[in-house]
């Protein structure tokens, strides 16, 4: 009978706590606590931005040197003392790339009248996006800002740069649309070469921001502010700074 009443106990004891905390577990999971890529969900911050730390270092921008779509080369010193935005792309990417390109020129068209902004575009398929190519491309799109590189160079260089300088994935994957693999996300850089980011409602780092989502201002359903007016909102601040 006793083994029987403590049967009962226990049971009630995981009830009780499957009720109580199961719930909170799941709601930490979807809030980003927990998964890397759901702790880019953000709220409302008017908070200053973290710098992305590696090691106990701030994480700066390395030495970089390529070609842009005017056959000019570009450095990372071109961008001393601007803010701006990072990403990984390719021309022929039948999927995320026109979306992210769509957000990139909402961006640009946004800080128009900046002096101190800039965009910096790294093809992933340098052998296949020459200068002319990119030219191309910038224009179909609406690239106006002078400031605003899309470069080509080494595919070693480009990829070391991604995967190691910014932590941003790209890979040639066959498999993947395209034939190659990238992650879709924007780095935030500022005046002085380091990459930075607003916290989440926990106080950690989101480091990027979704690039590949087609979104309008506002907030969504889950009453996260949308990636693009976030990045407006951050860019403004290191604008300022």
């Amino acid at each position: 009978m006793k083994n029987k009443y403590t049967y009962v106990w226990v049971s009630l004891v995981v009830l009780v706590f499957g009720i109580l905390f199961i719930p909170k577990i799941v709601n930490r999971l979807k809030s980003g606590t927990v998964t890397e890529n759901d702790r880019m969900n953000v709220k409302d911050n008017s908070g200053d931005l973290a710098f992305v730390m590696l090691n106990g270092k701030k994480r700066r921008v390395p030495s970089f040197e390529f070609i842009n779509q005017d056959s000019l080369v570009i450095s990372n010193k071109d961008y001393e003392g601007k803010v701006f935005v990072a990403e990984f792309f390719f021309t022929s990417c039948p999927s995320i790339c026109p979306i992210m390109s769509k957000n990139l020129v909402e961006i640009q068209n946004e800080f128009s009248e900046s002096d101190n902004f800039g965009i910096a575009s790294f093809s992933i398929t340098p052998q296949y996006d020459t200068p002319r190519v990119l030219k191309e491309y910038a224009e179909r799109y609406g690239v106006t800002d002078l400031d605003w590189h899309l470069m080509t160079g080494d595919q070693t260089q480009i990829y070391d740069l991604a995967n190691s300088g910014f932590n941003i994935f790209a890979a040639e994957m066959p498999d993947a649309p395209g034939g190659f693999e990238h992650s879709g996300l924007f780095a935030l850089i500022d005046k002085n070469g380091f990459i930075r980011s607003r916290v989440d409602e926990f106080g950690n780092p989101i480091v990027y921001y979704r690039g590949s989502i087609s979104e309008k201002a506002g907030v969504n359903e889950e009453g996260e502010k949308q990636q693009i007016t976030v990045l407006k909102e951050d860019i403004k601040k290191l604008l300022e700074e």
